[in-house]
């Protein structure tokens, strides 16, 4: 079943309905956590994001944003950024930005003035690049505990996720890889779910202290799309409120293919997309 998606509107993934911006944005303040499924490169995604974001925080002021950006050990310069207490450039520098991320800062500065403004808490819960090289190599058993960087092992993925993660690798279907079988592919899997399983920590990290707060997670949609990604590592830690929300370009939403690929869906007005 297709059904016209018109721009500015939320779709429910699994009933194919129209869902009004506020009713939903209720629905969302009472969960532990929301993911917000970007592509890192579009201006667009981000400030839908912060639209979100700030509706979200109206509705439950004790909140905090996650991002996959920053790894844990950056949270002293996030901290000092909200508290403002460190200008932009120190703070890229800081958070090193360049290194670590080094997409156009443009890009998020609206949601990191977002925090700063409203001193929301921002979380750094990505892990340093080396442990996702090196699970993927040699297995979580491999790692010493001093250096998984606060990140325990991922629960094993399911067989969606491996069939959804084979189909989004054009170059290795294109060698006839078998995604039960392939090396090559089982070393991907594992990297993957290092990142799956280091944002679902911080995060896990956050609602596990006194008076939790909503925690608004800033993170690649491959990570979330289907449940399989942060949002399957979450609910192995206990973390069982959460819900995933991606914006979409599509003039048709395929309510067969994707009834599961988010809690909700919101229709982006194109038009918009490469503007700053």
């Amino acid at each position: 079943m297709t059904i016209v998606h018109r721009p500015g509107a939320w779709i429910d993934p699994r009933s194919g309905g129209e869902i009004g911006h506020g009713e939903l944005l209720s629905k969302m303040a009472a969960k532990q956590a929301v993911l917000l499924g970007e592509t890192h490169n579009r201006y667009d995604v981000h400030r839908w994001q912060l639209h979100v974001a700030a509706g979200l925080h109206a509705l439950r002021p004790n909140m905090a944003m996650a991002f996959e950006m920053f790894p844990r050990r950056v949270q002293p310069a996030l901290d000092a950024w909200v508290a403002g207490a460190l200008d932009a450039d120190s703070f890229l520098e800081q958070a090193e930005w360049k290194a670590v991320w080094n997409f156009a800062p443009d890009l998020y500065w609206p949601l990191f003035h977002f925090c700063r403004q409203f001193k929301v808490p921002m979380l750094a819960v990505n892990c340093r690049r080396a442990l996702v090289t090196e699970v993927g190599k040699m297995g979580w058993d491999a790692i010493t505990f001093d250096d998984r960087d606060g990140v325990i092992p991922a629960k094993d993925a399911s067989d969606g996720y491996r069939k959804y993660l084979f189909e989004i690798l054009s170059s290795m279907r294109a060698r006839d890889a078998n995604y039960t079988t392939s090396p090559e592919f089982a070393r991907f899997v594992r990297a993957q779910q290092t990142w799956d399983r280091a944002f679902a920590c911080g995060i896990a990290d956050a609602l596990n202290r006194p008076d939790p707060p909503l925690v608004v997670g800033i993170i690649g949609r491959g990570h979330l799309e289907y449940g399989y990604g942060t949002p399957y590592q979450l609910d192995d830690l206990g973390i069982r409120e959460t819900a995933v929300l991606l914006p979409s370009d599509d003039e048709a939403f395929d309510a067969v293919t994707k009834a599961g690929i988010a809690d909700a869906v919101f229709r982006l007005d194109t038009k918009d997309a490469a503007a700053m």
